[in-house]
C-alpha cells in the first residue's frame, strides 16, 4: 500500500462566518487517483483550493509528507492546478504554453524542448506545437492545459471539473485519457466533480461529500454497492430507497414481506433503510414474484427500459431490457446479494408504517 502523501486534519472553513467544511479529515496516498464527489456547494472545490493554497483553512493542518503546509505559498507547493477554464495565453503557441513555467525556471533551452516534446506525446498532441491555442477544441485546449501542469513535475496534480465543459462523446473520451495520463505519470491526481460517472469511471477512491463533511470513502465498487446512508445512495447512480425492519442477521422485512439479504451487525427487530438499485430488479412471472406491481409509466434510455412499477407499499424505479406496457401487472425478484442495509438516515413515524 501506498504511503500517504497528503493529510487532512480536522480542516474547517468559514466564509463570512459561514461553515463551508465542518471538520474534514482524509488521508491521499502517493500515486492514487481521488475525486472529490458531491452537489453544488458540499465543499469539495474549497477542499482542493485549501490543498492548493489558494485558501486558508479557518482551523486544522494540511501535511504533505508529514509537513505543515498551511502557510505554504502555492508556488511553493508540489502541487499544480488544472481549473475550470484552462486559462491560456492565447498570444502564444502550445509549444509555448506548455513552456511557460520552464522558461520561469530559467531551465537550458534544449531541456525545455525535450520536456515539452515528452508531454505532447504524453497527451497526444505531437505535431501541434505550432497551432495557435484558439483554433483548438476544447478538448485540445485541455490537453494542453494538462500538459501545461504536469511539465512542471508536480508530486500532486488538483483538476477542478476540468471536463465540465466538454459534450458528452469528448468527455467520456477524456475520462479514458485522464486515467491513461495518471497512471503512465505515477503523479497523484485529486479530481473535483459532481458527475457520478466521471467519478465511477476513472477514480481508485471516491470522497463523498455533502453539506461541508465527508459522507462515504471507498473505491468505486465499494461506493456504489455498498453506500453508507440515503444521501450515499441516492447521489451515485439511482436506487429505490425504502424503510425495513432487520429481523436478525440475514433477514430483512419490507414492503409486507422477510426478504433474505446479505448483511448483519444490525441487531434483531431494528429499523433500517433498505437500497436496491434499479438493474437489480427482475421482471419475473407471478408464479416466481416476490412482490406483485402494476407499470405506471415507461421510458426508453437507449441501453434499457426505465419503468415504474407500482406494489401495494412502494412504487418502484426497475431498469430492464425488457418493454412491458403501461397497466401490466408483473412480478419483481430481488436476489439476496443486491438487497443492501444501511442505517437509517432519519427515522419517521411515517416510514415505519410504510415498512409494515
Amino acid at each position: 500500500m501506498s504511503k500517504h502523501l497528503i493529510d487532512l486534519v480536522d480542516i474547517k472553513k468559514e466564509f463570512d462566518g459561514e461553515p463551508i467544511l465542518r471538520g474534514i479529515n482524509l488521508y491521499i496516498r502517493d500515486k492514487e487517483f481521488v475525486t472529490l464527489l458531491g452537489p453544488s456547494g458540499c465543499g469539495k472545490t474549497t477542499t482542493l483550493r485549501i490543498l492548493g493554497g489558494f485558501e486558508t483553512p479557518t482551523s486544522g493542518d494540511v501535511l504533505f509528507e508529514g509537513k505543515r503546509i498551511n502557510d505554504v505559498p502555492p508556488y511553493k507547493r508540489e502541487i499544480n492546478t488544472v481549473f475550470q477554464r484552462y486559462a491560456l495565453f492565447p498570444h502564444l503557441n502550445v509549444a509555448e504554453n506548455i513552456a511557460f513555467g520552464l522558461h520561469i525556471r530559467k531551465l537550458p533551452a534544449s531541456e525545455i524542448e525535450q520536456k515539452v516534446s515528452r508531454m505532447l506525446a504524453l497527451v497526444g498532441l505531437k505535431g501541434f506545437e505550432m497551432r495557435d491555442v484558439t483554433s483548438l477544441s476544447g478538448g485540445q485546449q485541455q490537453r494542453v492545459a494538462i500538459a501545461r501542469a504536469l511539465v512542471m513535475e508536480p508530486r500532486v496534480l488538483l483538476l477542478d471539473e476540468p471536463l465540465g465543459a466538454l459534450d458528452l462523446k469528448l468527455r467520456k473520451e477524456m475520462q479514458i485519457e485522464l486515467k491513461r495520463i495518471q497512471q503512465s505519470t505515477g503523479i497523484t491526481f485529486i479530481y473535483v466533480t459532481h458527475d457520478q460517472e466521471e467519478a465511477l469511471t476513472m477514480s481508485d477512491t471516491i470522497v463523498v461529500m455533502n453539506r461541508g463533511d465527508i459522507q462515504q470513502i471507498g473505491t468505486p465498487t465499494d461506493i456504489y454497492n455498498e453506500p453508507v446512508n440515503a444521501f450515499v445512495a441516492d447521489f451515485i447512480g439511482e436506487s429505490n430507497i425504502l424503510p425495513g425492519i432487520m429481523r436478525r442477521d440475514r433477514l430483512v422485512h419490507f414492503c409486507g414481506h422477510d426478504f433474505a439479504c446479505v448483511d448483519e451487525g444490525f441487531g434483531e427487530d431494528t429499523p433500517v433503510d433498505v437500497v436496491i438499485r434499479p438493474e437489480d430488479l427482475k421482471i419475473t412471472p407471478d408464479s416466481e414474484a416476490q412482490l406483485i406491481g402494476t407499470v405506471e409509466s415507461i421510458v426508453f434510455k437507449g441501453v434499457h427500459y426505465e419503468m415504474m412499477v407500482r406494489t401495494e407499499h412502494f412504487t418502484f424505479t426497475v431498469h430492464s431490457t425488457l418493454c412491458e406496457p403501461a397497466g401490466k401487472t408483473v412480478g419483481l425478484s430481488v436476489i439476496p446479494y443486491d438487497i443492501h442495509i444501511m442505517h437509517k438516515s432519519v427515522p419517521t413515524a411515517q416510514k415505519m408504517e410504510a415498512a409494515n
